[in-house]
């Protein structure tokens, strides 16, 4: 199996995601940190690389691929030895796409509001106790999702 290099964040989920599917699919990664509050993604040398400056990002063999949900279902289908992680039926498919959307556009996206005026604006801001409802209720989906 071929090393590819991986650049990405120790912390958080996607990064975490993309490693778990690399090593259940057999390859092994290069894991390069990216320093995002020392704004190592701004540098140009990785702007060359991803001109979207967004983490993870894939390189193989000089492909270049960002954004963890295409980078897993890249992975699992030219890596994988079967269908077992993204099936090939259709309907059995979309249901991974679902949950993956899910996560992108539900699970995330409700972690992001509440925590990262917190962490990353300028000007830091108190929690917001109305997003932290969003985070429960997007818990409580992904649990009955479960």
């Amino acid at each position: 199996m071929p090393t590819l290099d991986l650049y990405y964040m120790p912390s958080p989920g996607a990064s975490r995601a993309v490693i778990m599917t690399a090593k259940a699919v057999g390859v092994d990664l290069n894991k390069k940190v990216v320093d995002v509050m020392a704004r190592e993604h701004l540098k140009p040398e990785f702007i060359k690389i991803n001109p979207q400056h967004t983490i993870p990002t894939l390189v193989d063999n000089g492909f270049v691929l960002w954004e963890s949900r295409a980078i897993l279902i890249y992975l699992v289908e030219k890596y994988g030895k079967d269908d077992s992680l993204y099936p090939k039926d259709p309907q059995q498919k979309a249901v991974v796409n679902q949950r993956l959307f899910f996560d992108l556009g539900t699970l995330c996206q409700s972690y992001v509001c509440y925590y990262y005026p917190q962490l990353f604006d300028d000007v830091k801001k108190p929690a917001d106790p109305e997003a932290f409802k969003k985070i429960d209720a997007a818990f409580g989906q992904l649990n009955t999702l479960l």
